[in-house]
């Protein structure tokens, strides 16, 4: 199977990427630096192209290619949420979503599947239902940000499958939250954020790559999953956990006033509660490898 992967080096794509070569596919690789990827990702079984997410892909690119993946975005933790911040993570994701649709349209008939991110910031925030699949979006900028992603996915050509994965938190030891995380809680300094009343609805990255793998090949699925493990966690279970995990004390609370100096609005993300149903990716028949948060943090804290 060749796939054709945006993102790829990123947290995720970095990683769906080794067991795709692991299990013998051939990957083609956008990236604006190849050199800087092909150091990342190594060869074997790569293809890497210079691609500027403001312009059209090359055409070579789409060359018997039988599925895609669209990981494209800058992160949403890497700086303040500045105007042209908030500029930057928009364009990052909108534009290369489009050109990346476009390009399959035209020049990738044979192409089965489109397996395009989105996240669950596509929902309100702080509601008391457990929400699905079927919600209603929410209102503000990351919202507004994932309900336009998902559009542009959506235009891709009838014959072709298009599945949209609305991630939760990915949990993985070498990015994410927890890469943040893990130095301030092996130093014993690590706890709640505010009450730590707040849900979290989070997945390993483990189960973020077997479910992007069987989006990949499950003729059956199409349309929105919430990339989710089953059961939610208060952001103090999460911390107990980590620190559990890490035979370490997480007792110091983070007071919501200081995140909010420290990070502006995108102290959002870790302040505002969520709790998203993953039933329709078990429905599916996926089977969680890591679906209990004591589970996960066992598994990262012994890497």
């Amino acid at each position: 199977m060749k796939i054709l992967i945006t993102g790829g080096t990123g947290f995720v794509g970095a990683q769906l990427i080794r067991r795709l070569v692991a299990q013998d596919c051939e990957c083609v690789v956008l990236t604006r630096n190849t050199a800087k990827a092909r150091r990342k990702l190594g060869t074997m079984g790569c293809q890497f192209i210079s691609w500027d997410t403001r312009s059209p892909i090359p055409k070579e690119a789409f060359e018997g290619v039988d599925g895609a993946v669209n990981l494209v975005g800058e992160s949403l933790a890497s700086r303040r949420w500045s105007a042209e911040q908030k500029k930057r993570i928009f364009d990052s994701r909108i534009e290369p979503t489009r050109h990346l649709v476009e390009g399959l349209n035209e020049h990738a008939p044979q192409c089965k599947v489109l397996v395009s991110a989105s996240a669950i910031g596509y929902y309100p925030v702080n509601l008391p239902d457990r929400l699905t699949e079927d919600s209603e979006p929410g209102d503000g900028f990351l919202p507004d940000i994932c309900r336009q992603w998902e559009e542009e996915a959506t235009h891709l050509n009838p014959r072709s499958r298009v599945v949209i994965l609305r991630f939760g938190v990915v949990l993985g030891r070498d990015g994410g939250v927890i890469g943040k995380l893990l130095p301030v809680f092996k130093m014993g300094l690590g706890g709640p954020v505010s009450d730590g009343s707040q849900m979290m609805s989070w997945i390993h990255l483990e189960d973020v790559i077997g479910v992007t793998l069987r989006a990949l090949i499950d003729d059956a699925m199409f349309g929105v999953y919430n990339a989710v493990a089953p059961e939610p966690v208060t952001n103090r279970a999460f911390s107990k956990s980590l620190g559990h995990a890490l035979g370490r004390p997480a007792v110091l609370t983070a007071p919501a006033f200081m995140l909010r100096t420290a990070m502006g609005e995108m102290s959002t993300v870790v302040l505002d509660s969520q709790t998203i149903s993953g039933d329709k990716l078990l429905e599916a028949g996926y089977e969680f490898l890591y679906p209990d948060i004591d589970q996960a943090m066992h598994e990262i804290a012994s890497g």
